[in-house]
């Protein structure tokens, strides 16, 4: 880790190429929101590992090495369950206005290559109809277009924002993290994650959160709500008893089920990968996972992680790519503290989510 420092913004667009735009709608009985990752107008090679036991995802069988196409044009992360996968339509269209996809003859003649993968939201805003569709994928690919045509890219917005809005860890309100490292001055590994997992960030003996730990100093940095520079620590014996009694009345009072999640996101470098390296570098990401919430990959999870690489840089030598594999775990266990950090309270006519910062206040210390 000596050599290792979070990349300039420490966030999924450390890696060159990539761009990240949000879409929400909170109130009226809305609680959810669309994030699109979006690759270079040439694409970005793409692998995926899919572990939870209730996944919810598109287009994953065309990222198997075995099959022909590449390249992918974006990833949507969206919340809405199933009902969300529409979210990519929208995307797709707005990529194909723009000349965006995979060529099919003429000029203009291509179809958007968008895998995409869901997290359960729904009636947490209190109307269980009411979830993303393709108008979000299109307002998020264009806030994602946008970022990625600026001279310099805006800060990445983290917590409740995006496919994280109506998203819940453990009782604990969820959100969208990110985090990066550069291995070696040279090759960016970095990851974007939608937090939303049916067991929980947090160590129930101590309040402590799972991934804390494995923290570096520029990840408790820029983080809207959370004490700037302030590592979460073990919070007081008294915070730890008063969110216990809020949890055991939440889970009696909610009108919505708390166990119905999944965890998903985007691991990434700007170092030159094949299809099967991309799949590989999903997979070492859910160790990262198993590290910051736990249980992790239940029955109740469609947890899924999409490996990117935008060819950037040289590919690894063996040395460099077991180096990128256990760096990919990291960045997502950061990216999961962070979101987790950033997200904010929210009460709607479904319950009371309170944030980790709400919950646990003596823990920024």
């Amino acid at each position: 880790m000596d050599t290792w420092n979070a990349g300039p913004r420490n966030d999924l667009a450390d890696v060159t190429g990539l761009a990240v735009g949000h879409h929400q709608r909170t109130g009226d009985g809305w609680l959810t929101g669309t994030t699109v990752v979006l690759a270079p107008p040439e694409g970005a090679v793409g692998g995926v590992d899919v572990r939870g036991g209730g996944p919810g995802t598109r287009e994953t069988d065309l990222l198997d090495p075995r099959n022909m196409v590449e390249r992918v044009h974006a990833v949507t992360l969206t919340g809405g369950s199933a009902f969300g996968l529409a979210s990519a339509d929208g995307v797709m269209r707005h990529l194909y206005a723009e000349g965006r996809g995979f060529p099919m003859g003429g000029p203009g003649q291509v179809v958007p290559i968008v895998p995409g993968a869901v997290v359960f939201d729904l009636g947490r805003g209190g109307d269980f109809g009411t979830f993303p569709g393709a108008d979000f994928g299109e307002a998020a690919c264009a806030a994602a277009l946008q970022a990625q045509a600026a001279d310099e890219h805006p800060a990445l917005a983290q917590g409740s924002v995006g496919a994280g809005t109506g998203t819940q860890t453990g009782g604990l309100r969820g959100g969208v993290g990110s985090a990066s490292v550069v291995i070696g001055g040279a090759v960016t590994v970095a990851a974007l994650v939608v937090v939303n997992a049916a067991g929980s960030a947090v160590d129930p003996a101590t309040g402590e959160m799972w991934g804390a730990r494995h923290l570096l100093e520029a990840d408790v940095h820029g983080i809207p709500g959370w004490p700037d520079g302030t590592l979460p620590g073990r919070p007081h014996p008294e915070d730890l008893e008063a969110s216990r009694r809020a949890a055991a009345e939440a889970n009696a009072a909610g009108a919505m089920p708390r166990t119905l999640a999944t965890t998903i996101g985007v691991v990434a470098t700007d170092a030159t990968l094949t299809k099967a390296q991309c799949a590989r570098l999903a997979g070492s990401g859910h160790d990262g996972m198993a590290r910051a919430v736990s249980p992790i990959h239940t029955m109740f999870d469609g947890d899924t992680l999409f490996g990117l690489s935008t060819a950037q840089s040289t590919a690894p030598d063996p040395a460099t790519f077991h180096q990128m594999l256990h760096a990919v775990g990291e960045v997502v266990t950061r990216a999961i503290v962070r979101a987790m950090l950033g997200a904010e309270s929210v009460t709607t006519p479904a319950g009371t989510w309170r944030s980790y910062r709400d919950a646990f206040p003596s823990a920024a210390r």
